[in-house]
């Protein structure tokens, strides 16, 4: 009976799972009124929320843009905090619209989880936060090091392979959220913390002095980082994909959400087709024509995105790197629009 009973509530699940990845999730956003996106517990420069409560990050920009691009006001969201183990499932089960959450794009991610990644936001490798009483400048010097690392993630299979190649040993120390990571390597239970590079600027500025810290230079890994939502539905994977490709053009273009008004009446053909004033492209997502001058005027284009949460003026201080545009050297590149 038992095994009967487990064959059966797994059908059940898979049956769930097909209805709701075969659904049309824009019209379940549009006549819900808001999108239901899937965030981190908190992240500072990613998805963090201020001392009001209101979310912040490039990941929630996203998360805005895409409410732009649907609805028309990006502040049509709710945002649901999720931890590692928990966001595939939320996205899978249809608790959330979208995930935009320090995430990185695998094979095996993309190919049994059920769900598509829709583009890159934020190219990232993972790293090493270590004491500087420590006394290390590399990686290499690692050998029987305790390292606080946060479940169900890329980083522990890449941890494991690159002390494996360097004939280390280690000892993890694991932990369910990037908070608590960053709270057992504080209290010194870890003599290293390891996450992607950008999450440990972040979590940096979260310890009582983050002078005391360093990343150490190493970058093991390529961790492309990008929204994602349930396979099954083109319309919706076509439209999240577009409002980050949107927001790219537009910095290819020169349009910020400080001028786009102005440039609407330009002359020019692409501009003319990115605001809507000439074209369809919104009837074929789905969405009003102006979708792609919303993201712009209400969110920003990409370059403004990255400046405002995690650029070289902000806590986290940042390069841009390979998260410029392709025309500057990085490897921010959108299909186009036309």
């Amino acid at each position: 009976m038992k095994k009967i009973g487990s064959v059966a509530a797994a059908a059940a699940v898979a049956l769930t799972f097909s209805v709701q990845s075969h659904s049309a999730t824009l019209d379940t956003v549009k006549e819900r009124g808001y999108l239901q996106c899937g965030v981190s517990t908190g992240l500072p420069g990613f998805s963090n929320p201020d001392d009001k409560g209101n979310w912040q990050g490039l990941d929630v920009d996203v998360c805005r843009a895409v409410a732009a691009a649907a609805l028309g006001d990006a502040s049509k969201v709710k945002y649901v905090p999720l931890n590692a183990k928990e966001r595939f499932t939320a996205l899978q089960s249809g608790e959330i619209d979208m995930l935009s959450r320090n995430t990185t794009w695998t094979l095996t991610r993309d190919t049994t989880l059920g769900l598509n990644f829709t583009g890159v936001s934020y190219y990232d490798g993972q790293g090493f936060m270590v004491s500087k009483k420590l006394g290390v400048s590399s990686a290499l010097e690692l050998d029987g090091a305790t390292v606080c690392i946060q479940a169900g993630t890329t980083t522990e299979l890449n941890l494991a392979d690159y002390f494996r190649q360097n004939n280390m040993t280690y000892q993890p120390v694991v932990f369910d959220t990037s908070d608590q990571t960053v709270q057992g390597f504080e209290a010194g239970r870890c003599d290293v913390l390891t996450s992607d590079q950008s999450q440990l600027y972040a979590l940096r500025i979260k310890l009582a002095d983050p002078s005391s810290a360093m990343v150490l230079p190493e970058v093991i890994s390529k961790e492309p980082l990008g929204p994602s939502v349930r396979q099954g539905d083109d319309q919706w994977f076509n439209l999240v994909k577009w409002s980050l490709f949107a927001a790219v053009t537009a910095e290819e273009m020169g349009l910020t959400s400080a001028n786009v008004d102005q440039m609407k009446n330009s002359d020019n053909p692409d501009v003319k087709r990115f605001t809507g004033a000439e074209g369809d492209f919104g009837k074929a997502l789905g969405v009003n024509n102006d979708w792609a001058y919303q993201i712009v005027k209400q969110v920003g284009n990409y370059g403004e995105i990255f400046e405002r949460n995690v650029g070289a003026n902000t806590p986290l201080g940042i390069a841009r790197g390979l998260n410029a545009l392709w025309s500057k050297g990085g490897l921010q590149y959108a299909p186009p629009m036309r």
